[in-house]
């Protein structure tokens, strides 16, 4: 299991948006992001697997831990890439993935992250941004299990996959043009 803290200088971010293939695919070539981990949290079995959380019997979302540093990127940043690149209005739901581990939700490190979370929400509900409100969870940060390791850079190590060709593609692309300026130097291919 990865450690509980982040490195000194750097901070964690836990966010779950549908299957973590496409936040990880786009999180990993965001600047100022040092390393990107598929996992699983907010769920109450205490060594959860791929297999067990595609039951929905776990309670664990699909998320993706962001290791960060706040001096190149601020976390309210982070969660603007997130709100664009998933919807947040569909309750378990992103496109054809469906159930409980497909949730969208916030988990929060610190109450810094808490506040910077429920103020983003409030004015995108606001502003109507998505034309529904938002269902997006905020919860406490609690334990963390990576996925399987054939899961890690799953877009990156099957591009020619089909889910990954229909559903992670078009999200990169999306994240690409819009937030080409934030895209790490070596990743502007």
């Amino acid at each position: 299991m990865p450690p509980d803290t982040p490195p000194a200088g750097f901070e964690f971010a836990t966010l779950g948006g549908g299957c973590f293939w496409c936040l990880e695919a786009v999180f990993s070539e965001l600047e100022g992001v040092a390393a990107v981990v598929s996992g699983y949290a907010g769920g109450h079995s205490p060594d959860p697997d791929y297999r067990l959380v595609c039951s929905g019997d776990s309670g664990h979302a699909e998320v993706v831990r962001l290791t960060f540093d706040p001096a190149r990127i601020g976390y309210r940043e982070i969660l603007e890439v997130f709100f664009a690149i998933h919807d947040p209005t569909t309750p378990d739901r992103q496109g054809n993935d469906i159930g409980s581990q497909y949730r969208s939700v916030i988990y929060c490190h610190s109450d810094s992250q808490q506040a910077a979370a429920q103020a983003l929400l409030a004015e995108l509900a606001a502003a109507d941004a998505f034309g529904a409100p938002p269902v997006t969870e905020l919860a406490p940060a609690g334990s963390f299990f990576p996925a399987e390791d054939y899961h890690q850079r799953y877009y990156r190590n099957n591009p020619q996959q089909p889910y990954c060709q229909f559903v992670v593609a078009p999200k990169l692309a999306k994240f690409r043009k819009r937030f080409a300026a934030r895209r790490k130097a070596n990743d502007h291919s």
